[in-house]
């Protein structure tokens, strides 16, 4: 398998050679030192053949052009001398600079997936052809913390000029074939089976009337643009990337300057100064973070969910959302968009109506209308079946029940429903704090029941946390685990449990927010710690938007089952019997006038703080972050310890998409292994008068003493 080559090289025509990419036993193409020590073989051979007209670049795989750079290889290198890297990405310049440079005519005929380096390897031939349906163009290199090394800075703001360039390196998002048209990064789209023709086309085009010869002379020099214009072009942009990045991702800021800085001299330089900028991000705090992250959603995608090899998972076809609420909502559309046939019920039928025609809203939502698209509408509209009839459920494969967080009413209805499917169909419950084997206590079928707790909002959160109840069996768990990845989620399979995963964690943090409020912090104090460490929202403000009456009813869930180390926050309760439930009542411990969801100080809020206040201590920034993070690690080892979980690395996918743990970390126990459990531990010392909550578990003890990592590879 090894000796297997990734490149095979073949005439499409007496004159017009190809090379196709095809990576054995691989989903996708990467570009690893030895697939790019192939590319420069198949260099060598061509420039042998002196009456080559064209040359055109593309994969063997439907669908996958490149996916990039080998990030496996990639992480390798991240310990490499500055001097090194700036090598390694002067190589690729060198490399992929051939492709515009011989006397033919170098096309890149690109079929969906085309990332990173992919895209650059696209980049520097004189044309690109794209598939209109399927072509996906990006440059995400700045998500893991670093910019394009291989020539992108340089190349791409010279073919399509420096606001786009910009746009696409300093953004990280895709393109499809028609915007590529548009910005002048393609010279076409057609259909997919029409690329090889497309690109012959293109280079006998360019053959005829010496366009790519002009073309490189043009993308050789310096961009011409004027002071004022390079001005304006740069204040705007860094505005742009400081209000996204709020300071913690260098990577977008860094590419901007590269770009602005390498627009006045030739195509060499420009090349010089990307490696050599390149060389300072490689390898950074937040670059290995975000490597982090790659990996762990990269690990959950392959994921089934359970460990034995040869479970199946059924196909879900048909679905089924028993309550209309928001949450039902938010499930009931997820699924339409997906063009899953979707029957829903609610007791109430002005309940039902309502929610059929929210789901139909957000289906039929079009970003680029900025409102309802009427095609959508009647195209979505025959997959929801609004009901008040338990029968019409006898056909689907999977029913995920969202009606309120009761026990009692809960059990009611599933024993009206379950005798109305099939023997194998699944039985789900969204319950994001009732223990599964509660619900499961009286049903005649346990082993098809399991936990798919969304988060609200459906259409925004990725996580999903499939729970396994005592009797879940394995396909059970690998249906549910299938059927949200195919709503594009990401799903965590997580063992029955208070609070699950999520809101276990996130409990210490909020509950301990409150804490701190009460022993003299302010709590603009305490929202302003938090969103300095990187998370999207302060945990006081965070109160206000889930709804203090759903944290008070899922801190007595935590409170009753860890009463050593959970506190009943007598603020909480006080606000929540004062009527203050947070944005949905108008106020909680922020004020709000209805027009916007930004709340403002209250001196009513103020009042009721006053009166409960303990202590008038003063805290400094770290202590507050101490405070507020410490009891979310020590949780997190109780978590590994009671094997709720796993793998660690569910634990940070798991706060990174379930409560926005800040990716540039790496997630909660990543970054617990930048501090070292040595000094997670003296840290701890410090609070140990608070109790419980920041007592060591033997297994941060243990880590401590052999100065051990969480994640145990490195």
């Amino acid at each position: 398998m090894a000796n297997q080559s990734s490149i095979t090289r073949s005439m499409l025509e007496p004159d017009i050679a190809a090379l196709t990419f095809d990576q054995p036993d691989k989903s996708a193409n990467v570009l690893s030192t030895r697939v790019l020590d192939e590319l420069e073989s198949h260099l060598d051979a061509l420039d042998q053949q002196q009456d080559l007209a064209g040359l055109v670049i593309r994969s063997g795989k439907p669908g996958m052009f490149m996916a990039g750079a080998d990030v496996r290889e990639f992480i390798q290198g991240m310990d490499a001398p500055r001097e090194k890297v700036i090598e390694l990405s002067r190589h690729g310049h060198r490399l992929f600079g051939r492709l515009s440079a011989g006397n033919s005519v170098t096309v890149a005929a690109v079929d969906g997936v085309c990332m990173g380096g992919g895209a650059e390897l696209a980049l520097w031939c004189d044309a690109r052809v794209m598939s209109n349906k399927r072509t996906q163009f990006g440059f995400p290199e700045v998500k893991l913390g670093i910019y394009p090394g291989w020539g992108g800075t340089a190349r791409l703001p010279r073919v399509i000029g420096l606001p786009n360039a910009i746009e696409l390196i300093a953004g990280g998002d895709p393109i499809d074939g028609t915007k590529a048209v548009q910005m002048g990064l393609a010279s076409n789209v057609v259909d997919a089976d029409r690329l090889d023709e497309e690109a012959i086309r293109e280079i006998r085009a360019q053959h005829s009337t010496g366009e790519f010869r002009r073309n490189r002379q043009r993308w050789a020099r310096p961009i011409t643009l004027s002071e004022v214009e390079t001005a304006f072009l740069a204040a705007t942009a860094a505005a742009y990337i400081q209000q996204q990045t709020k300071g913690h991702y260098p990577a977008p800021m860094a590419a901007l300057e590269v770009m602005l800085n390498a627009q006045s001299v030739d195509i060499e330089q420009a090349c010089q100064l990307e490696a050599e900028g390149f060389a300072e991000l490689f390898g950074t705090p937040v670059n290995r973070a975000l490597v982090n992250v790659f990996f762990l959603t990269d690990r959950n995608k392959k994921d089934k969910g359970v460990d034995a090899a040869d479970v199946e998972p059924k196909k879900v076809t048909r679905v089924g959302v028993v309550g209309a609420g928001i949450m039902g909502q938010g499930i009931a559309a997820a699924n339409v968009k997906r063009k899953l046939p979707t029957t829903m019920t609610d007791m109430s039928p002005d309940a039902l109506g309502a929610g059929v025609q929210k789901v139909l809203e957000e289906v039929s939502y079009n970003k680029t209308l900025r409102g309802l698209d009427v095609k959508r509408s009647v195209e979505f509209a025959p997959l929801i079946n609004g009901t008040l009839s338990d029968a019409e459920y006898a056909s689907s494969d999977l029913v995920i029940e969202a009606i309120l967080e009761n026990l009692e009413a809960k059990k009611e209805l599933y024993a009206r429903m379950e005798p109305q499917l099939r023997d194998d169909a699944v039985l789900a419950s969204n319950t994001s704090t009732i223990p599964i084997h509660k619900l499961a206590a009286d049903l005649q079928r346990p082993e098809r029941f399991v936990g798919i707790h969304f988060f609200n909002p459906v259409r925004k959160m990725p996580l999903v946390e499939v729970i396994r109840g005592a009797e879940t069996d394995d396909q059970t768990v690998a249906t549910a685990v299938r059927y949200a990845k195919g709503l594009g989620k990401s799903p965590i399979v997580v063992k029955d449990g208070p609070g699950f995963l999520v809101n276990r964690l996130l409990l210490p943090y909020m509950n301990e927010s409150l804490e701190l409020v009460l022993a003299g912090a302010e709590i603009a104090d305490v929202d302003r710690a938090a969103k300095r460490f990187g998370m999207p929202m302060g945990p006081i403000t965070l109160f206000d938007v889930v709804g203090i009456d759903t944290a008070v009813h899922a801190g007595k869930v935590m409170y009753e089952a860890f009463p050593d180390r959970v506190v009943a926050s007598e603020l909480l309760t006080a606000f929540y019997k004062a009527g203050r439930l947070g944005q949905k009542s108008g106020a909680g411990f922020f004020a709000y006038d209805g027009k916007s969801q930004r709340g403002r100080p209250d001196p009513a809020a103020d009042a009721l703080i006053k009166e409960r206040r303990r202590g008038a201590e003063t805290f400094s920034v770290e202590q507050i972050t101490d405070r507020l993070f410490l009891p979310m690690i020590v949780e997190a080892t109780r978590v590994l310890e009671d094997g709720l979980v796993r793998d660690v690395r569910d634990v940070d996918l798991g706060l990174i998409f379930g409560i926005g743990f800040p990716p540039f970390r790496g997630g909660l126990l990543f970054w617990a292994d930048t501090l070292g459990a040595r000094s997670v531990l003296e840290k701890l010392k410090s609070y140990a008068s608070l109790g419980k909550r920041y007592e060591p578990t033997d297994r941060l003890r243990d880590m401590a003493g052999k100065n051990g990592k969480f994640y145990n590879n490195g």
